[in-house]
C-alpha cells in the first residue's frame, strides 16, 4: 500500500474487484498445487491487504515493511515450505501458463537447480515474472545477503553469486525478447489503465486469458499498447546500475529530465 508512485495500487478496483483479488484469481488457475500465501508487512496501512486476504480466504503473513528477504523467509518458514514459489504483487496480468513453464522447467532436472527464473535475463513481456528456489536456498541467502538492495528485493544475492548456487533461467519459447517493449505491470497511473482496458476486454468472456491473447488485443488496438508504452522497459535496476554485476544498462530505462530513455 505505501508505494511511492501509486498508493494502494494492488487495492485498486478492476470489474468490481481489486487487483489483488483479479491477480489471486489467476494464481489459482495454475495447474501444479501450490499454498498461496500473500506476504505484506506490519505496517497498518497494509491492514487492508491483510483484510482483503481474510475476505479471500487466503493465507497472510505480515512481516517487516522494507526488508522483503526476511518477509519471505519468515513466511515460508511459518508456512512449512521446501520450495517457495515468488511472483510480485505488481504482475496482475501474470499468464498462468508460463507460472506451469517454470515450474515445468524446475521440476524436470530433481535436485538440480537452487533458483529458477524467467527473468534473469527477462524476455518474456514485464508482469510474467516468475522465481522458485529451495528453502536451503532462501535461507542461505537471508543469513549472507547484507546490501540494502539485496535485503528489499529478495533474490538479488542469487544472482550475483552464481557461484554458490545452481541457477536456471527459462526463456520464452517463441525466441522473441519483450522485456523491454510490453509493459503489463503496475507502478504508474497510466499501468493501472492499461490493465483496467485489459480485463475490461479479455476477462468478461475469457477469464483465463493468456499473455498471448493480451498480445493479440494489443495488435488489434494498438491504442491500449499505448497506454503505457512509454514506461516499458523501466524497472527498479536504473537505480542500482553501480552495484549490480549480473545488469547491464540494456535492461533497463534511465528516468532523464523527466524522460526515459
Amino acid at each position: 500500500m505505501s508505494s511511492s508512485r501509486l498508493p494502494g495500487k494492488v487495492l485498486l478496483p478492476v470489474l468490481g474487484k481489486s487487483i489483488l483479488y483479479r491477480m489471486i484469481e489467476r494464481l489459482q488457475m495454475i495447474s501444479h498445487r501450490a499454498q498461496i500465501v500473500i506476504a505484506t508487512s506490519e505496517d497498518e496501512t497494509d491492514d487492508m491487504i491483510a483484510a482483503e486476504a481474510g475476505q479471500m480466504n487466503v493465507a497472510c503473513y505480515r512481516g517487516s515493511l522494507n526488508n522483503l528477504l526476511d518477509r519471505h523467509y519468515q513466511a515460508a518458514k511459518q508456512f512449512g515450505a521446501d520450495i517457495v514459489l515468488k511472483i510480485p504483487s505488481d504482475c496482475p496480468l501474470i499468464d498462468p501458463t508460463i507460472i506451469d513453464s517454470v515450474l515445468n522447467f524446475y521440476f524436470a532436472k530433481p535436485g538440480g537447480y537452487d533458483y529458477v527464473s524467467n527473468l534473469h535475463p527477462a524476455t518474456f513481456p514485464d508482469g510474467n515474472d516468475v522465481e522458485i528456489m529451495t528453502m536451503d536456498c532462501l535461507e542461505k541467502t537471508w543469513k549472507e545477503a547484507k546490501r540494502p538492495l539485496e535485503l528489499e528485493h529478495t533474490t538479488p544475492y542469487i544472482w550475483e553469486n552464481p557461484e554458490k548456487f545452481s541457477i536456471g533461467n527459462l526463456l520464452w519459447w517463441t525466441g522473441y525478447d519483450y522485456s523491454m517493449s510490453h509493459r503489463f505491470t503496475i507502478d504508474y497511473e497510466a499501468d493501472y489503465q492499461f490493465i483496467r482496458r485489459v480485463f475490461e476486454e479479455l476477462h468478461p468472456k475469457l477469464p483465463d486469458f493468456s499473455c498471448y491473447d493480451i498480445l493479440s488485443l494489443l495488435e488489434k488496438k494498438p491504442e491500449i499498447y499505448n497506454i503505457n508504452v512509454q514506461y516499458a522497459g523501466v524497472n527498479w535496476y536504473r537505480n542500482h546500475l553501480d552495484e549490480l554485476k549480473t545488469i547491464s544498462h540494456g535492461q533497463t530505462k534511465t528516468l532523464i529530465n523527466n524522460s526515459y530513455i
